[in-house]
């Protein structure tokens, strides 16, 4: 018999979406499957799209929470799943097919922890077809076969100081996970945080190159959205990465930082792109961006760690926020006029 896979959806708000994300779980090529629908404060139509998938699939089961927070969905479904092994999807993406079973196999045979894949990204329904049938033609051309092994500390310094930040897109065994979960209240980097809190369990990790998740573009995303404060989360996030990193391997710090100053930019970036009279109220996130960098800078090893060109973008807003939070907005509007 087949283990069971739990996929644990997190969803707010997500009627638009919710049901192809289930269809293209429930249409994948393995059958010992639970779905755990954490529906999080939804005030839109997903309670009643909830049940109703509930009714269509025996394997769903719906749970609703009062508006906790993505943490505390995904937490909840950790704690219900009967599953071997366990994968999150967000509600307004989807699976290519073969994808569960492709990790599966991945995971067990090379004895691995965590089993991994690459994602892809699509914003309309036709560019969404195209990826399944380009799935169909190609998926084992395309490097579901084709793995790389990790121990901790290389998937570490390969994996996740290197962008693979993601908590979607990998199965995992329960027993890796055991009694470790996500960071309740932060809504932008957790994921990242909790594959760092992770990493003391793990044994070996695989990752496949096939993009097997499928990435939907959400203009209504967090990423997607104006400056809030909870987009702080994402420094704060690695700031608790960086001292549980550094904490085990010292060697590390110029990686961690590079990393923090790119959130940081990031930052800067949406309060840049402000209404100014919204921008002049954040001048204090503004400051302590600022500062934080600033604390930063001096660590010359870190700048070869950082993307190209975010060593002048950090030079420059640590000596001139205001010049730099004007070219950016600058930059940023001719690029849409051109566009």
């Amino acid at each position: 018999m087949k283990e069971l896979i739990t996929v644990i959806v997190p969803v707010h708000n997500g009627e638009k979406y919710l049901e192809k994300c289930i269809e293209s779980i429930v249409m994948q090529d393995y059958e010992e499957l639970e779905i755990l629908v954490i529906n999080d404060g939804s005030t839109d139509g997903t309670a009643v799209l909830c049940e109703r998938l509930h009714e269509r699939y025996g394997c769903l089961q719906v749970t609703a929470l009062p508006d906790l927070g993505v943490s505390a969905a995904r937490n909840r479904g950790i704690e219900q799943a009967k599953g071997e092994y366990l994968m999150f999807v967000d509600a307004d993406d989807r699976l290519r097919p073969g994808v569960l079973r492709g990790l599966k196999e991945q995971l067990v045979s090379t004895g691995s922890d965590m089993a991994g894949c690459g994602f892809a990204v699509w914003g309309t329904q036709e560019e969404w077809e195209t990826l399944i049938a380009e799935g169909r033609m190609s998926r084992e051309l395309t490097g579901m076969q084709e793995a790389q092994t990790f121990d901790g500390s290389s998937y570490l310094r390969e994996g996740i100081l290197r962008g693979n930040t993601r908590c979607w897109s990998k199965l995992y065994r329960r027993s890796l996970i055991g009694p470790v979960r996500f960071r309740e209240g932060l809504t932008v980097g957790e994921d990242m945080l909790f594959l760092v809190e992770l990493l003391p369990r793990v044994r070996k990790v695989v990752e496949t190159s096939y993009p097997g998740y499928g990435y939907y573009q959400n203009p209504g995303g967090v990423m997607q959205r104006p400056f809030t404060p909870a987009y702080m989360d994402q420094i704060t996030c690695w700031e608790m990465a960086g001292e549980r990193i550094v904490r085990q391997e010292a060697s590390l710090t110029p990686q961690v930082n590079a990393q923090i100053m790119v959130a940081v930019m990031l930052t800067v970036g949406k309060l840049a792109l402000l209404p100014e009279k919204e921008r002049k109220k954040a001048q204090g996130y503004l400051q302590v961006c600022r500062k934080k960098l600033k604390g930063l800078v001096k660590g010359k090893e870190c700048y070869s760690y950082l993307p190209d060109g975010y060593g002048i973008k950090v030079r420059m807003f640590a000596a001139f926020p205001r010049l730099y939070v004007c070219l950016y907005r600058l930059q940023k509007e001719r690029r849409e006029k051109a566009a």
